[in-house]
């Protein structure tokens, strides 16, 4: 019987606590809300509100800027204030936003509603990503099961909402709603998870710590501090956190060498991500003469991610290192834009579009769990809301410069342009080669690595 036990108790102890499920959930949600209005707001703005092309563009990218670029923002709140304050008002601005965007009719009120958008997400992303890092970490050492393992089922429940939230706004658009149903339905999607949040989110009581002690004295010589680990444990609802001065705060994080690599080596991967915008509509309609096959090769991404990451996950991460995982996913994602001046056109032509984008996704399904495992390895605990929204907002300037430059690529040959793209990534990986191993599988004893 107790034979019996121990093979179980492991298996028991690896499922993710409710809290874990809670974020998992609220990625899956976030996406769903999201992408039923995104991918119909371009058509909307051009034919339906008359906007011109580069003022639908210029929307476009104000709404990334808003939310890519202000991520720094959205992880230094919640470093000072805890997650919980973060998440409920990015829900609130976003529910704003999209009831502003379903009624506004002129250029002003659509940027303001655009940007309202952006930056409900610059909010609630690194909070819930940040807190998803944390858990994870916190999960792994209790229980042994790989933190990537955790954020892998993150980034595969945010690709499934990604998916599902084009067919709610497609619904929605054959029944006759129109482009304010979906924007409607995009804010009672943010409704549930506002109020799901301001029932289930963990409290947070910020704490200054004393400037004479920048490090917490040894359990033996102040009991209280032994009972705050335990708190944390038990009622998982009560989370404590140190709150820090901002301006030391940046500064531990933007001169933490190793970090500023790691956010070199994922902008490679999100430039070459862009590219799904940029080469491969171009790719689609020089090989079909349109683009109407584009939306099937993004199914065909999320599908991956939804049905592949868990399994890719479960191979990885026992077996190789984050920074192993991270090399070779960025390698994966070279070999997409390598293979596809070199793969057959096929039927339709489409076969060296869907080698970009199975080879893509693959690499990305490596690399994101881990780069978002490492950044716990890289910064202290009380920096890693910063951290992640730096991650984000240091790789959205580099998509900013990169698209221009990539941009400029096709008007090239194809040979040249391909081999260039492929080059971005293969730089990244030669970067994250520079970086410390991390906790991997193989390393589950060894201490966290510090930056």
């Amino acid at each position: 019987m107790r034979r019996f036990r121990s093979r179980v108790r492991p298996r028991l102890a690896s499922a993710p606590t409710p809290y874990l499920r809670l974020l998992t959930a609220t990625q899956f949600a976030f996406n769903i809300g999201f992408y039923a209005v995104l991918p119909y707001l371009a058509t909307h703005l051009g034919s339906g509100l008359g906007m011109v092309g580069w003022l639908v563009g210029l929307v476009l990218g104000l709404r990334t800027f808003s939310q890519q670029g202000l991520f720094v923002v959205g992880g230094a709140l919640t470093d000072r204030y805890g997650p919980r304050p973060v998440v409920l008002a990015g829900c609130a601005l976003r529910i704003a936003g999209f009831g502003w965007l379903a009624f506004a009719g002129s250029t002003a009120t659509v940027i303001g509603a655009v940007l309202l958008i952006g930056f409900a997400a610059a909010l609630f992303s690194p909070a819930v990503e940040s807190e998803a890092a944390r858990e994870a970490v916190r999960h792994e050492r209790d229980t042994g099961a790989p933190r990537a393992h955790v954020l892998a089922l993150f980034s595969a429940a945010g690709q499934a909402g990604a998916f599902l939230g084009p067919l709610l706004g497609s619904l929605l658009l054959l029944l006759g709603g129109g482009f304010r149903a979906a924007c409607l339905a995009g804010a009672l999607v943010f409704v549930t998870v506002l109020t799901g949040h301001a029932r289930l989110m963990p409290h947070t009581t910020p704490v200054r710590e004393p400037a004479q002690e920048p490090t917490p004295p040894p359990a033996q010589e102040q009991p209280p501090a032994q009972e705050q680990p335990p708190a944390q444990q038990s009622a998982p609802h009560v989370v404590t956190r140190t709150a820090q001065p901002a301006r030391s705060s940046w500064r531990a994080v933007f001169a933490n060498r190793p970090f500023l690599l790691l956010c070199l080596a994922y902008s490679t991967y999100l430039v070459a991500y862009n590219q799904l915008y940029l080469s491969l509509p171009v790719e689609v309609e020089r090989a079909t003469g349109s683009q109407a096959a584009l939306g099937w090769l993004f199914a065909l991404s999320s599908l991956l991610v939804v049905v592949a990451q868990m399994p890719v996950t479960r191979c990885s991460a026992r077996r190789i290192a984050p920074r192993t995982a991270l090399v070779t996913g960025l390698a994966v994602v070279a070999a997409g834009f390598a293979a596809v001046p070199l793969t057959p056109a096929g039927p339709g032509g489409l076969l060296p579009g869907a080698a970009l984008v199975v080879l893509l996704t693959l690499g990305q399904m490596l690399l994101v769990p881990a780069a978002r495992g490492l950044v716990p390895d890289l910064v202290e605990d009380r920096h890693l809301g910063l951290a992640t929204g730096a991650l984000s907002s240091v790789s959205g300037v580099a998509v900013l410069v990169g698209s221009a430059a990539t941009g400029a690529l096709l008007e090239a040959s194809a040979p040249v342009r391909w081999a260039a793209l492929a080059a971005v990534p293969l730089a990244g990986a030669l970067l994250a080669f520079t970086l410390p191993a991390g906790r991997g599988g193989k390393e589950q004893g060894a201490r966290a690595v510090t930056g």
